[in-house]
């Protein structure tokens, strides 16, 4: 049985290095007693490949290959990618599944006060590099602007979402741009853009990329490509990470809902759930979630969300 546990930490003089691993217990671990097993993975760290591959490379018989990748396999140490076509048939491309693997004798003793959020900081790797923001955060602007004459109001909502960035950044400088503000050069960054449809204009830019996107025509209601559902209310939000459509290797992270209500429950979400945001809709690498804000107490404030999808 093979227990993956996901991450590894690593402490260093310079702060903490986080990396995902493959946690194994001693009985799975003679899928690597093999000198060729070795070999094998060295060869799947280069790149993907299939068996024949990396029997052409080795020298090793196609059957070999094949017995050492089912070990590994079945031990989660590599996995399989995909299908591709070959002359002759399908072949099987694999990949390693994690560069790191730790093994497990028992359920020792944990380390209670530790300081790392592993997943939080996974979620936000493009946007973390050596300590220090790698991105650019984009409100609204407060004055009258766009094609809708609106005025801002989500900023406020943002500084909730700085509190919990900064909390995972060793070095701190401005980040941040009123959308008005914002030029062709900025959309090269990471970006991470807080507000409504009407009062961030670049919202209004990326919305037909969009897996849950606002419509236009009607009331700028949400609509969801996944489920075909349609939100309303003015409490919904959506969060969404995806590769930007400006620059290439680049991340977008999407705070968002009809009014400054729907966009205070996305940053409510992704601040209270931020492990859950991963296990709903997905495409291509990317991550869609609606919530919906509630007001446990009755206080008149937003102060916790469900997820609706």
């Amino acid at each position: 049985m093979v227990i993956d546990m996901s991450y590894v930490v690593e402490e260093h003089p310079e702060g903490q290095m986080i990396r995902r691993t493959t946690i194994m217990k001693p009985a799975t671990f003679n899928a690597l007693n093999s000198e060729l097993a070795v070999k094998i993975l060295e060869e799947l760290g280069k790149k993907s490949q299939c068996a024949m591959d990396i029997a052409r490379k080795l020298k090793q018989h196609e059957q070999k290959i094949y017995y050492h990748i089912r070990r590994l396999e079945k031990a989660n140490i590599v996995k399989l990618l995909r299908r591709e076509e070959r002359v002759g048939g399908l072949a099987k491309i694999y990949e390693v599944t994690h560069p790191y693997i730790s093994m497990k004798l028992y359920e020792g003793e944990h380390i209670a006060d530790v300081k790392s959020r592993p997943k939080e900081i996974e979620f936000f790797k493009s946007f973390i590099k050596n300590g220090k923001f790698d991105g650019l955060i984009v409100v609204g602007s407060p004055d009258p602007h766009g094609k809708y004459g609106a005025q801002a109001s989500d900023g406020s909502a943002a500084i909730d979402l700085a509190l919990l960035l900064g909390s995972f950044l060793q070095k701190v400088s401005p980040n941040y741009k009123l959308d008005t503000e914002v030029r062709e050069n900025d959309l090269r960054n990471n970006l991470i853009i807080v507000g409504g449809p009407k009062a961030n204009i670049l919202i209004d830019r990326i919305n037909i990329n969009l897996p849950i996107y606002f419509d236009t025509k009607n009331e700028f209601n949400i609509v969801s490509s996944f489920t075909k559902s349609v939100y309303s209310e003015d409490n919904v939000g959506i969060i969404v990470k995806m590769k930007s459509p400006f620059a290439k290797d680049k991340e977008i992270i999407l705070l968002s809902g009809k009014r400054f209500k729907g966009t205070k429950s996305a940053i409510l979400g992704l601040m209270k759930y931020l492990k859950r945001i991963e296990d709903g809709n997905r495409f291509d690498e990317g991550i869609a979630r609606v919530v919906h804000g509630i007001d446990i107490d009755s206080d008149g404030t937003i102060d916790d969300v469900e997820f609706l999808e």
